[in-house]
């Protein structure tokens, strides 16, 4: 059983989740040649202020 996580900052709506988990599932059914029955997929949000590039938060970067 394929379990994919997801890791984004927050905000993103519910139909743009929706699509993700969507494409990824059937990303997942063709390559791992699995039925989508099987196919897991996590979405981990995470506040901008807790996700880090280039050793600056995501909250003091936009």
């Amino acid at each position: 059983m394929p379990i994919i996580n997801v890791t984004l900052i927050e905000g993103r709506s519910a139909e743009t989740k929706r699509k993700l988990i969507k494409e990824l599932t059937d990303a997942a059914e063709r390559a791992a040649e699995v039925p989508r029955q099987a196919v897991r997929v996590i979405i981990w949000e995470v506040p901008a202020a807790h996700f880090g590039v280039a050793g600056v938060s995501k909250a003091e970067s936009s």
